[in-house]
């Protein structure tokens, strides 16, 4: 089995090969073609291992690769550790990527007209992305694979990397290129915190290596530390914030949002890949991973609670104003990030990565219909110019429906069975900060089910509202566009039903995750559980269901019933609007704290450093004091001999006097 697990992520990272250097001798058909055997191998592979660990109840894999260095008796290395977290993993990260590459032929089939005329960028610009979402690919298996914070590292940096070069992907555009630098910078302000939290892990344990590390967390536990005169702090408590801000860059939690939703300035597939299975979900996977490290820091925990419930409330709040159709479900996937880092929180690791399997597959799903109708509408974005799409798009339509429903949490759909795991496992929890999250995680549902059924009705019921041209233009996107969506609407609506008793209730993650006895939300949520109809039942009981329900009804009364009251309420609460169009002002903030204090840091150093001391003392300082040395030498040669024969006398007188004086103390 090593040499298949080893396979996984090597065939993504073939593909990529190909595609990337071979591009321009292959073409189109070859570049899509070998990146999606490649990508459409590792699912398979991964679809095995599936079998392997979870059906065929194989013990977990935890082995060396390659060892790339030892120093000091530290093994810094290329390892696998594959379990049914793992394998869960791969096998979504895989199984929407395929998605995604097979949609993207449809989509990206007029790339060239994104590009100048004149422009080489858009050379092979095609065969460049299938590389591109391919190495995307590969970097997230070797994250979720990995059995080491060294390889951990690499792939964490890795799908940041990538993402840099896939939201930036249009450099003709200045947005795109402000974008993906965005998402760069903060990123690394993130990654920042996570390296230090990896640099404490080896300081305190001497180690790299995931079970070595876990195996002296109790330990680590009764130790403190000094980081301010006089204030002491826990260890553990230090790592597990540390490596937890590391996630809240990559899965965008306040205040490391402010980068996912630019970067739709990305094509809409590669939207769908960041958004759904891949970079925004390796801080949920890491946290959930890392379990026996952050069980024994209640701070730590309670930290992340309050964070997420914070990043679902006010996230959800801002895509209700939005217009564009792809930012209502970016800031749609901040929210439910949120909901994820409310149940790491909370305890319930195995609940916060359900809602990761499940809504990487409605999420994608809503990605790629928005892009569908991208489209159909000639690449329009703002949901004020479509309306009525339902009868020429019906394929895109019903797939998008069933992605909202399963969004808000519809009764029986995957999302309500993991949502509503987290809204209930939070009512459950004794940590500080539980009552403001569950307060926080309900709001979040009415707010949801308004924005989503907001930008359906806008789009696809109404008054039409494109312009002729394009309306007399509309059709169904082809089979490689349609077919993903089918695709993904399949397991949107059934996989949290048939795996809700086997990963939340059961013993599906084994050894991979670690509760405290203390932290019991999740065991008493599970005396409560009496089977998939008995869940659903329970749903009709608490306030959620009733509660998204009165957002749909709320959508279609203001956007379906009563059209022109939105603008109504908008005008009424004009300062509620201006706050939300603006994102609470945190980018101003950014831009005017962060980006000017740079700008301006960066002007008093180059006016004191460059100019006045480099450039004003050293260069032209020695300049002019060789000039005035010359000066006064020149005054010397007069050219007259009497001027050179009193010198010579002078020096004379000068010398012996040296010597006298030197003979005098000398005696």
């Amino acid at each position: 089995m090593e040499s298949l697990y080893l396979a996984i992520p090597l065939a993504s990272l073939l593909g990529a090969i190909i595609a990337g250097f071979f591009g321009g001798y292959i073409g189109r058909k070859g570049a899509h073609t070998a990146t999606i055997l490649g990508v459409g191998t590792s699912f398979v592979l991964a679809l095995i291992a599936l079998k392997h660990h979870v059906f065929n109840g194989a013990e977990a894999f935890n082995g060396t690769v390659y060892t790339w260095m030892v120093s000091e008796g530290m093994h810094f290395e290329v390892g696998f550790l594959i379990d049914n977290l793992t394998v869960m993993m791969m096998t979504v990260v895989t199984g929407v990527s395929l998605a995604v590459h097979v949609y993207t032929i449809g989509y990206m089939a007029d790339d060239e007209h994104n590009w100048p005329k004149d422009s080489l960028a858009g050379t092979n610009s095609y065969q460049r992305f299938f590389s591109y979402i391919s190495l995307f690919t590969f970097s997230m298996l070797m994250l979720v694979m990995s059995n080491n914070f060294l390889q951990l590292f690499f792939g964490w940096e890795a799908v940041g990397l990538v993402s840099y070069l896939l939201i930036g992907f249009w450099s003709v555009r200045p947005t795109a290129v402000y974008a993906n630098m965005k998402a760069f910078l903060v990123n690394r302000v993130g990654d920042f915190g996570f390296i230090l939290g990896i640099a404490a892990v080896v300081m305190y344990t001497g180690s790299l290596d995931y079970a070595e590390v876990f195996g002296r967390v109790d330990g680590l536990s009764s130790q403190s530390m000094t980081i301010f005169m006089g204030v002491e702090w826990s260890v553990i408590s230090v790592i597990c914030i540390l490596l937890f801000i590391g996630a809240m860059g990559k899965s965008a939690q306040v205040p490391l949002h402010v980068w996912l939703p630019d970067s739709m300035e990305g094509p809409t597939p590669i939207s769908a890949l960041i958004h759904a299975a891949t970079m925004v979900t390796a801080g949920i996977f890491m946290v959930t991973r890392m379990s026996p490290m952050f069980e024994y820091s209640d701070a730590a925990l309670s930290f992340i609670m309050v964070i997420g419930a914070i990043t679902a409330f006010a996230m959800g709040l801002i895509g209700i104003v939005q217009n564009d159709i792809k930012r209502v479900v970016a800031y749609s996937t901040l929210s439910q990030l949120g909901y994820m880092t409310v149940a790491l929180g909370a305890s319930a690791y195995s609940v916060a990565v359900f809602h990761l399997m499940t809504h990487a597959f409605f999420k994608a799903l809503l990605f790629l219909a928005a892009g569908s109708v991208i489209i159909a509408m000639h690449h329009e974005q703002d949901m004020r110019k479509m309306g009525g799409l339902k009868k020429y798009l019906p394929i895109t339509y019903w797939t998008s429906l069933i992605g909202s429903l399963a969004l808000i949490g519809f009764p029986g759909f995957s999302g309500f069975f993991s949502k509503d795991s987290i809204i209930e496992v939070v009512s459950h929890s004794n940590l500080p900060g539980s009552d403001i999250a569950h307060a926080a995680v309900l709001g979040g549902v009415l707010i949801t089910a308004f924005y989503s059924f907001r930008m359906f009705f806008m789009v696809f019921h109404g008054e039409e509202r494109m312009d002729k041209h394009t309306k007399d233009h509309l059709h169904e996107t082809p089979w490689v566009v349609t077919g993903p969506l089918i695709a993904l609407a399949i397991p949107s609506v059934i996989i949290g039903a048939l795996t809700i008793k086997t990963m939340v209730f059961g013993d599906y993650f084994g050894d991979a995750i670690f509760i405290s006895d203390s932290h019991n939300a999740l065991a008493k949520l599970g005396e409560s559980f009496h089977g998939v109809w008995g869940f659903v039942e329970h749903g009709f009981k608490g306030p959620a269901l009733y509660l998204a329900a009165l957002g749909v009804f709320v959508a279609w009364l203001m956007y379906i019933k009563m059209p022109g009251s939105a603008d109504f309420w908008m005008k009424h609460f004009s300062w509620l609007h201006r706050l939300l169009d603006n994102k609470y002002y945190v980018d101003d903030f950014n831009a005017s704290a962060f980006g000017g204090g740079s700008r301006g840091l960066g002007s008093y150093l180059w006016k004191v450093g460059d100019i006045s001391i480099i450039d004003g003392f050293f260069v032209n300082g020695s300049a002019k004091l060789v000039a005035w040395f010359a000066g006064v030498a020149r005054k010397v040669q007069t050219g007259l001999l009497y001027h050179y024969a009193f010198a010579m006398i002078i020096g004379v007188l000068l010398l012996l006097s040296v010597f006298v004086i030197i003979n005098y103390w000398t005696l």
